[in-house]
Parts: C-alpha cells; sequence; structure tokens
C-alpha cells in the first residue's frame, strides 16, 4: 500500500465522532463551559476529553465556526510537500545526470 493510498484508521468509527459532538453541542447550555461539557461526556462514551475535544474543534473548523485548516487542508498540503520533495530529488537527479553527460560529451570532443 503506497502513502498516498493509506488513510488513518481511527478507533472510533465517523457515525461514533458525529454523534460525541452533536453531543457536546447539544449538551454546552446546561455546563458553565463547552469544556465542562467534553469532560462530562467523554467517559460515557469511552474515549479520552482531548480525543473528543479535538473531534468538536475539527468540526468547528469544517463549519466555519472556528479559524485554521481542517483535516483535510492538513492532508493536502502533507501530499503537496511529499510531491514537491519528490520533484526536488528528481531534479537533482536530472541535474547530476546532465552535468555527467556534459562532462562526456566535453571528454569526446577533445579526444
Amino acid at each position: 500500500m503506497t502513502n498516498e493510498t493509506r488513510v488513518k484508521q481511527g478507533r472510533y468509527s465517523p457515525e461514533v465522532r458525529e454523534r460525541a459532538v452533536r453531543l457536546v453541542r447539544e449538551q454546552t447550555p446546561h455546563h458553565p463551559s463547552q469544556w465542562a461539557a467534553i469532560t462530562a461526556i467523554a467517559p460515557k462514551l469511552g474515549c479520552t476529553t482531548e480525543t473528543l475535544r479535538r473531534w468538536v474543534r475539527e468540526a468547528e473548523r469544517v463549519a466555519g465556526e472556528r479559524p485554521g485548516p481542517t483535516r483535510a487542508d492538513e492532508e493536502r498540503v502533507q501530499a503537496l510537500e511529499r510531491e514537491n520533495r519528490e520533484l526536488r530529488r528528481a531534479n537533482e537527479i536530472l541535474r547530476k545526470a546532465s552535468a555527467f553527460f556534459a562532462a562526456a560529451e566535453l571528454d569526446r570532443l577533445t579526444r
């Protein structure tokens, strides 16, 4: 399996994540803060508070309620950076090959 086709498989399904985020949004008005709602809900779902907080923040970014890149944006940037590294390596190989063949041609002409 190549890096491009590899997808990180989490412990929780997307449906569980969506339900958890929905619960936090529904329960936040009944708690002093969003963090209080997260700390109350996370143990009931069997996940850590940090995991649930990250899911909520990601959902807020996707909905445009919070600034910052979404997970999809971050994955796209990573893919572009990986492609950039590969292209730089290919260019370096071509540069060295060109120099090698140019030197060989000069050597052939001087003989």
